[in-house]
């Protein structure tokens, strides 16, 4: 695949993206396409390979077959051209904290062989952008969780990269942090920047998502946009929380005994999750079966459903399960 085969519309292309580590594939024949200017997240469960495919992208690792093209090139024939146009946000932060915030960002700049006298003012307008200015000369060993995302992603931004890998860009970061982090991602897009976002936050993925892939199994199980995805899962749900997991474990067999009962398992809350299937009295006969045997909840509520239940449903595993660990591919 060259550089003239990408479609003017699409920031990149994925076809048949294969990669395995010891005879076990990660991803197993992936295919994704981009529009310019837009976000796609890319959720799964922690080892689905998400990780693994921003890394082939953004030229780290190969692939062992399949192609890409990433702004027209390809990665695997032009992959300085293509380094040239990503920048890259990845777990672990790049930042050296021996260096000062303006003295990373100037690194940055040499390495991205911006004229020096181009560098100063592209320097300071970043610092100003990313509400750095204050700490500009302090070490970045001494910055919060969210200064050093906020330059991380500063950095990622010398060179006016027109694509850009997020991987969990905001772990770890408190919700105003986290908050501030998906304005920048905002105002990005805005001027026509294209972001591949992975998260283990799936209210980021609905925050910010033009378009949503799942990927289990090495495979891209199901893609769409947030609102395409949740309709997927059905309408309305009632909403069961217990005083205790024994009790919403309880339910959950007696639920499940149902016609046409297809429960999620309760969650660490001890929250379950009932399917509204049956017209305005399915509420009323739910609770007077679990009062038969002297189950009462603590909460009833409805909700319709959201990317946990997407999640839950393509993936077998609930979000919140899924992100306790960190993915290692």
């Amino acid at each position: 695949m060259t550089s003239t085969a990408l479609g003017t519309d699409l920031a990149f292309e994925v076809r048949g993206l294969r990669k395995s580590y010891g005879g076990t594939p990660v991803l197993d024949g992936v295919d994704l396409a981009v529009e310019r200017g837009t976000v796609l997240a890319l959720l799964g469960p922690n080892g689905a390979g998400k990780t693994t495919a921003v890394q082939i992208l953004s030229t780290l690792i190969p692939a062992d077959s399949g192609s890409a093209l990433v702004g027209g090139h390809s990665v695997a024939e032009q992959p300085g051209r293509v380094r040239a146009t990503i920048g890259v946000t990845g777990q672990f932060s790049a930042v050296d904290e021996l260096l000062s915030g303006a003295e990373n960002l100037r690194l940055m700049a040499r390495l991205r062989h911006v004229a020096r006298r181009e560098a100063e003012g592209l320097v300071s307008g970043l610092l100003r952008r990313f509400d750095l200015v204050e700490v500009a000369q302090r070490p970045a060993s001494t910055y919060s969780g969210g200064m050093r995302r906020r330059l991380d992603l500063a950095m990622t931004l010398v060179g006016d990269p027109q694509i850009i890998f997020l991987d969990e860009p905001t772990t770890g970061l408190d919700p105003r942090s986290r908050n501030a982090m998906w304005q920048v991602v905002r105002e990005l897009v805005a001027t026509g920047v294209t972001v591949l976002l992975t998260t283990q936050y799936l209210e980021e993925a609905d925050q910010l998502a033009d378009r949503i892939a799942v990927l289990d199994g090495g495979r891209i199980v199901a893609e769409g946009t947030p609102a395409e995805l949740k309709a997927m899962v059905g309408e309305e749900q009632l909403r069961l929380r217990f005083q205790t997991g024994q009790d919403a474990s309880a339910a959950h067999r007696i639920l499940a005994g149902r016609p046409g009962a297809d429960l999620s398992l309760p969650d660490a809350g001890h929250e379950l999750r009932v399917p509204l299937t049956a017209g305005p009295g399915e509420i009323r006969d739910v609770l007077n079966l679990l009062a038969t045997v002297g189950l009462e909840p603590a909460e009833v509520g409805t909700a319709s459903p959201d990317l946990d239940d997407v999640f839950l449903a393509l993936t077998g595993s609930s979000a919140s399960s899924a992100s306790s660990t960190q993915e290692s591919s």
